[in-house]
């Protein structure tokens, strides 16, 4: 049986990535943690992966991409990139929750999952974070949100469990709660690498997105601050 080929691009944080599958089988992946990047690098990063894999564009079955939560503008970079591809490619399009896909990645971390609850966290501003919680077989146990962590945050579900922690805004939570049952783990952060088991799995189960409707997914508006700079 054929394995599909499966482009993942991930630029919901400063980290840009590129990876290509067939099957679950990473071909080659590229990887940028330059800020304000994405624009330039995006493109490019496929281009080199597609050379370097003697892949033809036509050749791709999917490409999978991260739906966010996330940066407004790397988000519609990398969804705009996705979806230029499928229409070129008569791809289909599959759309990878960020959360989940960093919860599959401090799974991969955690040795002892047994009473354990996976919570990854992008930093959103000040005290503020957006946050999933997920068992051990990814069944979310908190439903997506931007929250404001403060010492009381978050205890219902690591009074009995061990509760682990990772990405971007953990750190910033760790700071306030210190109960020893919530334990930090470093260097989770989403990456199109890490991005094939649940690309393949919608794919398998014809779960696709329609290219011309298909939006990220914010949480929240998109907020323009006006420049305090005078004109005149």
């Amino acid at each position: 049986m054929k394995q599909p080929v499966i482009l993942c691009i991930e630029s919901s944080t400063n980290i840009c990535s590129v990876a290509l599958f067939k099957g679950n089988r990473c071909i080659n992946t590229k990887l940028s943690t330059d800020e304000k990047s994405h624009a330039t690098l995006l493109t490019v990063f496929i281009e080199e992966i597609l050379n370097e894999s003697n892949t033809d564009p036509n050749e791709i079955d999917a490409v999978a991409v991260s739906m966010g939560p996330g940066s407004y503008t790397g988000l519609r970079i990398g969804v705009s990139a996705a979806k230029g591809i499928c229409y070129g490619a008569s791809a289909k399009l599959i759309a990878v929750n960020t959360l989940e896909l960093m919860a599959q990645t401090i799974m991969e971390s955690v040795e002892d999952k047994s009473n354990a609850i996976f919570a990854p966290m992008i930093d959103a501003r000040r005290m503020e974070i957006y946050s999933s919680f997920f068992d051990k077989d990814r069944k979310v146990l908190k439903d997506i949100s931007a929250d404001i962590i403060d010492e009381n945050s978050y205890s219902e579900f690591y009074q009995d469990n061990k509760l682990y922690i990772g990405g971007n805004g953990a750190a910033k939570c760790k700071e306030v709660i210190t109960s020893e049952n919530v334990i930090l783990v470093d260097n989770i952060y989403p990456s199109a690498d890490k991005m094939g088991t649940l690309a393949l799995e919608k794919f398998n189960n014809n779960i696709f997105e329609d290219v011309a409707y298909f939006e990220p997914f914010y949480l929240k508006d998109f907020v323009v601050t006006k420049s305090k700079k005078k004109l005149f």
